[in-house]
């Protein structure tokens, strides 16, 4: 019988009472992990309950004693993070390296998290005025939410957790149902680690769930991963319920090659970023534009790159890309393949219609590279989300900066380059969030925000650092005065 996976609320498993699951399949075997259950409102509704009540004393406790369990928690995630990777490797289809530089990214930010005490400290000026002093303090939001998706498991909700626990609010989770097997390892570490009941949550689910979350007025704040389609919709449904919302969406990422640079060091890099996790990140380099003289051996080193790429069952040794998702993904990036070629791409590598020994029904799309891809072609603009690499050209840099902010998108834009002025200029001009100067995949480390512009984010703060604390608190002005004769005057 099919394991079906749990709730936690309130300090313990709970069975949902979901009429519908979901089967958690492994994408290398396309066989059935375990079942997940969609739940309903009215969980979502318990937990946020829950959540309020443990409020209270959670706020109440001194910001040094609410990152102890953080610091047991760091401990628990390295000690357990080669079986978070394993599942990782399982549910999500990435390989083991990939899964272990995840959690890595996941124990930073709880590493970052227990500094609390000095980032969520306030302001004052004495004397503002005569006699008068002026405070600003920052106090948590109360309950808080966060919507993960597929392709981070171990990564993506602790990008929020720690930052909102730490801060003093109750915080719960709302996993991707793809994915949800890591995140029910993650909350037996969080009950390890000593959270008071009520502070941390789980509510699996779909979009019941969600709208329920959207829509409870105990949550005072969202934040989110996903498409651009769902993060507009999530942004708008909770700005229009009066909460605050951070929501990450899609992304087409370029990544221009200039002539100066070193093409063996670029074409590795580029390539990690272009295949890696199957290409299913929202940092995944999707577009190169190579300028110049740099066409022809940039071209032929990504080619041969992408061709020798070993792909197959993420866990086992030497293979360094995994499958995408599920049966659906792979059959829409085979579709957008075909649609870049009858738009005039020419496929210079296919990754479709093959099969890997020993897991024949895995959904495997293998490193595809589209060459002569027109700027306003679908292949262009489209946020594929597999492992593909359309390539554009471009005479100058001018031109090549000029294709990377013709763009809805600004998740990230990267230059390969050994001429100084040219990488300045390209950071100064371009429109994104995210810059890589000599570096394929821009993702800041815990103590930066992860920034987004255009339709990759939705909102005014983002995650991590700083930017974290700031969202999941609210400031508060207080002015004081203290007359030294107020009891004889009043």
């Amino acid at each position: 019988m099919t394991e079906r996976l749990q709730n936690f609320v309130d300090g313990a498993w709970r069975t949902s009472a979901a009429e519908q699951t979901l089967k958690v399949m492994n994408p290398a075997s396309a066989q059935v992990l375990v079942e997940v259950p969609l739940s309903p409102a009215d969980e979502v509704n318990q937990a946020a309950a829950a959540a309020e009540r443990a409020f209270a004393g959670w706020r109440r406790t001194p910001v040094g004693d609410r990152i102890v369990p953080m610091f047991k928690l760091r401990e628990l995630l390295v000690a357990n993070r080669e079986d978070l990777a394993l599942s990782i490797t399982n549910e999500c289809g990435k390989t083991l390296a990939e899964s272990r530089g995840e959690m890595q990214r996941a124990i930073e930010n709880v590493e970052t998290a227990c500094g609390m005490p000095i980032m969520i400290q306030g302001t004052n000026n004495e004397d503002i005025a005569a006699g008068i002093d002026e405070h600003m303090i920052r106090q948590p939001l109360g309950v808080v939410a966060a919507i993960t998706p597929f392709n981070f498991p171990g990564m993506i909700p602790f990008w929020f957790l720690p930052y909102a626990v730490a801060a003093g609010n109750c915080f719960i989770l709302k996993p991707s149902e793809r994915v949800p097997i890591t995140s029910q390892k993650l909350f037996n570490l969080f009950q390890a680690a000593g959270f008071p009941p009520g502070v941390l949550q789980l509510v699996n689910g779909g979009r019941e769930a969600v709208n329920a979350i959207l829509d409870h007025p105990a949550i005072r704040a969202i934040s989110f991963v996903g498409s651009t389609a769902t993060a507009r919709y999530i942004y708008s449904r909770a700005a229009a319920n009066g909460k605050r919302a951070q929501c990450q969406g899609g992304a087409k990422n370029p990544v221009v090659v200039m002539p100066d640079a070193d093409m063996e060091m670029t074409t590795r890099i580029l390539a990690d970023s272009a295949f890696g996790c199957a290409g299913q990140r929202c940092l995944a380099a999707s577009v190169a534009i190579s300028v110049g003289d740099a066409r022809a051996p940039f071209t032929e080193q990504i080619v041969a790159t992408a061709q020798s790429r070993k792909t197959g069952y993420g866990a086992a040794p030497g293979i360094e890309m995994g499958p995408v998702i599920s049966a659906e993904s792979k059959s829409r990036i085979e579709g957008l393949i075909a649609k870049g070629q009858s738009d005039g791409a020419r496929v210079l590598v296919d990754g479709r219609n093959r099969k890997v020994d020993g897991y024949e029904d895995g959904y495997f799309v293998f490193p595809t590279v589209l060459d002569d891809v027109a700027p306003s072609a679908e292949a262009a603009r489209t946020e594929i989300f597999g492992p593909v690499l359309s390539l554009m050209h471009a005479n100058t840099i001018d031109e090549a900066i000029a294709l990377v902010n013709d763009r809805s998108y600004g998740n990230m834009a990267c230059i390969f380059t050994s001429d100084g002025a040219n990488a300045r200029r390209f950071r100064y001009e371009v429109n994104a969030g995210n810059v890589g100067v000599n570096v394929g995949v821009a993702a800041p480390m815990s103590s930066f925000p992860f920034s987004g512009w255009g339709e990759s984010f939705f909102g005014d703060l983002h995650a991590q650092a700083h930017h974290a604390v700031e969202f999941y608190t609210q400031t508060k002005v207080v002015v004081e005065r203290w007359p030294r004769d107020w009891n004889r005057k009043f």
